[in-house]
């Protein structure tokens, strides 16, 4: 069996930075053999480190990588179901199936997670309002409980366990495998619309109105912009683009696109390149450049932009940065994120990525965030504790709209907060007791909130 290594880890903002003894075990039978041994009090999967705040960090305690677990074991081309070990990544399922006419169901910002991960987050993307989570594309999956049992869970067998694994942040046990249901497409690339919209109304009202015409819609909002311009955005929405509707010189070999060339951060950025006279300039000239369009685009640069840059967390500098994402349902959308605006822009805090979805229908994961309403997720600098501070004033506007916060992307928010967010807590509970008595799986985001009794 693996060793274990003491290490630093963090999230992918680089907040908080703890100490864990991490494990990288080479075949699924060596994590029942870790959970069973008695080496260190509870451990939590990790895999490629793309949560931002303590939800795949362990203090003190194991963390479980699972980059070696990944292994493609069936793909049944009439139907693009996957079955895949829990590590495989998004990338290698891009890498792999693109080619045959095959993508993701549901994607993130970045194709470096993994599909143990995505359930564990209940991962989202463009297309909620229209596709759901990716539990909606989940058939089934093998959980390792903390009693060291194998449990196949689905909507059909395991029903509580499956639901209370979707969106719990790695608690209910280790995901070993799953299937996976892909989506058909003709090309490599994406249709989109553009849309300026100057002011926070004017968006909503967009979304509103053409949502439901587009698979995926997403809108870039600038966060320091204040008075009539409060909210001003750029929306982008489209689909995936058929073959027959590429310009001739790409019909050839619709599935394939050129490789893009890779940037890289090699250090770390001192403060004052993301700081707000930057990131306000920034803000500016990307506004002012772009037009109401139509574009194809290449799938990567509309799903992927900033994965072509390696490192790009280092523009934060040494102290990291943290992530911040909510969703309000929608009769207090608007004034909920109003709210929120106005803060953010009387506070001068400098959001260099801040973006703005709608969300579809809420799914039937016990923790899971996505609800229907409007989501805005946004980056802030570690300036100290009074960052941790502004992030909790966030919480209670949230709280008194009726909306929550996302875990994967959590790193400061009260155990009250919490509870008061996520109503399903004590039901999740009583699951999680029956699955993993002895808290073999534990956390430091779950000890922070106190999801998790004891310690």
């Amino acid at each position: 069996m693996s060793r274990f290594v003491t290490r630093e880890l963090s999230g992918w903002g680089n907040y908080p930075v703890q100490t864990c003894h991490v494990l990288r075990p080479e075949k699924l039978h060596e994590l029942s053999e870790i959970v069973a041994a008695p080496a260190q009090p509870s451990y939590i999967s990790r895999g490629l480190g793309r949560a931002y705040g303590d939800a795949a960090l362990n203090e003190g305690a194991g963390v479980v990588l699972h980059e070696r677990l990944d292994r493609m074991l069936d793909f049944d081309p009439a139907t693009g179901v996957l079955d895949c070990e829990g590590g495989v990544s998004f990338a290698d399922i891009i890498e792999t199936f693109l080619p045959r006419g095959w993508f993701l169901p549901v994607s993130p910002g970045t194709r470096f997670v993994t599909v143990g991960g995505a359930i564990a987050s209940d991962l989202h993307g463009k297309n909620h309002h229209h596709d759901g989570s990716i539990s909606c594309f989940i058939l089934d999956l093998d959980l390792l409980t903390g009693t060291g049992e194998t449990l196949q869970c689905s909507r059909e067998q395991n029903v509580d366990a499956f639901w209370a694994t979707v969106g719990a942040m790695g608690l209910t046990g280790a995901i070993l495998r799953a299937r996976l249901q892909l989506r058909r497409v003709q090309s490599a690339y994406v249709t989109v619309d553009f849309h300026k919209a100057a002011n926070l109304d004017e968006a909503l009202e967009s979304f509103a109105a053409g949502d439901e015409s587009y698979r995926y819609s997403v809108a870039w909002i600038d966060c320091l912009a204040g008075g009539a311009s409060l909210g001003r955005s750029v929306l982008m929405r489209g689909d995936h683009t058929p073959a027959s509707d590429l310009p001739a010189a790409l019909r050839e070999d619709p599935l394939h696109i050129r490789a893009r060339g890779k940037r890289s951060v090699p250090l770390y950025a001192p403060s004052f390149v993301l700081g707000p006279r930057s990131v306000r300039l920034f803000n500016a000239a990307f506004y002012r450049r772009h037009r109401n369009t139509r574009r194809v685009v290449t799938y990567d640069s509309f799903f992927y932009p900033l994965d072509s840059v390696h490192g790009w967390n280092r523009l934060y500098g040494k102290r990291g940065f943290l992530q911040y994402q909510m969703v309000i349902p929608p009769d207090a959308g608007r004034a909920g994120l109003v709210e929120l605006l106005e803060k953010l822009s009387a506070s001068r805090r400098a959001s260099f990525l801040a973006v703005l979805k709608t969300f579809g229908v809420q799914g039937d994961g016990l923790l899971s965030f996505p609800r229907k309403g409007y989501t805005l997720a946004l980056d802030l600098p570690n300036t100290g504790p009074d960052v941790l501070e502004f992030l909790r004033e966030l919480d209670q506007v949230v709280l008194r709209h009726g909306g929550r916060v996302y875990l994967a992307k959590d790193a400061c928010t009260t155990p009250e907060s919490f509870a008061a967010m996520y109503p399903n807590l004590s039901r999740f509970r009583q699951i999680k007791r029956r699955l993993d008595p002895m808290n073999r799986f534990n956390s430091s985001l779950a000890r922070r909130l106190q999801i998790v009794e004891g310690p």
